[in-house]
Order: C-alpha cells, then sequence, then structure tokens
C-alpha cells in the first residue's frame, strides 16, 4: 500500500467513474484499475461494485474512505506545517538558556532580532534551566540552540563562546565583608556559603576558584537559580559567590568584586555538530555570530 494508491483510491471514490478518475489523476485507466485492484488485494475484501457504467464504495470501502480521508488529511496538515516551519522566512526556533541570561541578555539579543526581520514570520519557544538539564535536552532535540555554560565530556556538542560574564561576591547588607569594594575569595572562607547545585554549569566554575586558593567553603544551602540563591543572601542565610545579575540592584545586599584569584567566565552558544537547521534558525545563529563570536 502507498499513498499513490490511497489518491487514487479517495479520487475514485468520489467520481465513481473509472475513466474520469483517470483523467482526473493524469494516469491511465488500466494503471487506475491495476492500483485499485492491488489495493484491494492487500485488504482482501471489495472496495468498490459495480451499477451502470459507474462504480460505488461497498459497505467496507466506506468504512476504509473515512480513515484514508482523515490520515491523508493530517498528512497534508504535517505537510504544511513543516513547510511553514522550515520555509526561508517563518519558522518557530526552540532556545533553551540558562537563568542568568533571562532578564536581560536573551531578551535583548531576540528583540533585536526580530526587529531586523519584522517582516519574517518568526516565533521563539524559550526554556530556562540550567546547564545539564540544557544539554541533555539539546541532545535530545527539544531545542535547536542554547546558551549555557560549557559541559565537558560532550563531543556530539559544538561550543561557541559568545561572551564573559562577571562573578561576585554577594553579601547582606551589615555584613563586615560588605565594607570593602573588592575581596580575596581567601577572605569568604570562614563565612556560610549558598552555593550553586552540582547540576549548574557555575559550580565546576566556582569550585575551581576555590581549588586556586586551595580552601573549601562552608556550604549551607544549594540552590540552582541565582535570583533565588540572591534573595537567600539578603535574608542573611549566608553569602554566595556568583553572576552580577540585575536584580542585586534591588536587594538589600552588597555586591563585592573578586580581587583574587582571577578567572574568566565565559557564557557559550551551544549546538548538535552536524545538525540540521531550519533557515531562521540558521539565520538567527549568523546573527549572533555576527554580534558576539571574536575569533
Amino acid at each position: 500500500m502507498n499513498l499513490n494508491q490511497l489518491h487514487y483510491f479517495v479520487t475514485l471514490a468520489h467520481m465513481e467513474h473509472y475513466t474520469k478518475a483517470a483523467e482526473q489523476l493524469s494516469i491511465t485507466q488500466p494503471s487506475l484499475s491495476h492500483a485499485i485492484s492491488m489495493l484491494e488485494q492487500e485488504l482482501e475484501t471489495s472496495l468498490f461494485e459495480k451499477r451502470g457504467r459507474n462504480v460505488v464504495l461497498t459497505k467496507y470501502g466506506r468504512i476504509f474512505l473515512e480513515y484514508v480521508e482523515e490520515a491523508l488529511g493530517i498528512l497534508e496538515s504535517g505537510i504544511k506545517k513543516t513547510k511553514a516551519l522550515t520555509s526561508e522566512t517563518s519558522g518557530v526556533i526552540d532556545l533553551a538558556y540558562i537563568y542568568t541570561l533571562g532578564s536581560v541578555f536573551v531578551p535583548q539579543l531576540v528583540g533585536e532580532f526580530l526587529r531586523q526581520h519584522e517582516e519574517w514570520d518568526v516565533k521563539f519557544h524559550f526554556t530556562v534551566g540550567n546547564t545539564t538539564d540544557i544539554i541533555q535536552g539539546l541532545k535530545e532535540e527539544k531545542y535547536d540552540l542554547a546558551f549555557c555554560s560549557r559541559k565537558a565530556k560532550e563531543p556530539n556538542v559544538e561550543f561557541v563562546p559568545i561572551g564573559k560574564e562577571k562573578l561576585v561576591v554577594v553579601v547582606p547588607k551589615g555584613h563586615e565583608l560588605g565594607r570593602k569594594k573588592s575581596v580575596n575569595l581567601q577572605d569568604t572562607l570562614k563565612y556560610p556559603q549558598v552555593y550553586f547545585t552540582k547540576t549548574s554549569g557555575l559550580r565546576p566554575v566556582i569550585d575551581a576558584l576555590f581549588e586556586k586558593i586551595g580552601g573549601q567553603p562552608k556550604i549551607a544551602y544549594e540552590i540552582e537559580e541565582d535570583a533565588s540563591m540572591a534573595g537567600l543572601v539578603s535574608q542573611n542565610f549566608g553569602i554566595a559567590v556568583m553572576p552580577k545579575i540585575p536584580i542585586l540592584k534591588n536587594l538589600a545586599v552588597e555586591v563585592l568584586d573578586i580581587g583574587s584569584p582571577s578567572y574568566e567566565r565565559y557564557i557559550y552558544m551551544a549546538q548538535l555538530k552536524n545538525k540540521y537547521l531550519a533557515p531562521v534558525t540558521k539565520e538567527f545563529v549568523e546573527y549572533i555570530m555576527s554580534k558576539y563570536y571574536k575569533k
């Protein structure tokens, strides 16, 4: 059974005449007769019966027609949807990103891209999460593209650095470290800390900073999301090493630069290697590369 046979069957069912149906399908009458005969053999039933010069559906042909028309309708919808999603000027981009990029970076980037392509019909589906979950979703093809930390031992994922993220020490208002504008990480070791969970892409980055100074932080609480971390710090649950995010300006905290050790914290664009990208997604990637990537 193939699609041609099903299309032939539907056309003949509606026209009820082999010659007219063959003309409509731009095939010969013997070809149509053969296709219908093969279909009936596969189904092991008669789909049509003669009525004068015409043919009409049998009881079983009418039942089969309902399912065939439904199936062909679904297929046609799928074809239209796929073409719409992968056309040169329309489609949906599934984008995932880490929490720290949700308030400014991603909204600005996507907003600028859409403004530059106002005549296009492009929509974004957004997912926010930690790096571990985002990379897993990327490998499962839930997302076309992601902004996250670099994750080791991911040979099928391409990571392109697109920017740096500043890390700071955040302490509650009135904390004794708050009198300084800058601190050495060594100065934080005696205080309880609100720390990122092991699934966070920032966890290995911050762990590496403490390894540089040969110290172990006093982890009092672990949390995944940075805005919640800042909220806990503001309520005296501990201090934190975290990205400098906009919400810090609105909380009862002091934000201190890290004097030492030196560090570089990059944000990466991640995508699967050798994966097909729809035209609008490819255009978005090229836009990001032209805007942020420096060789």
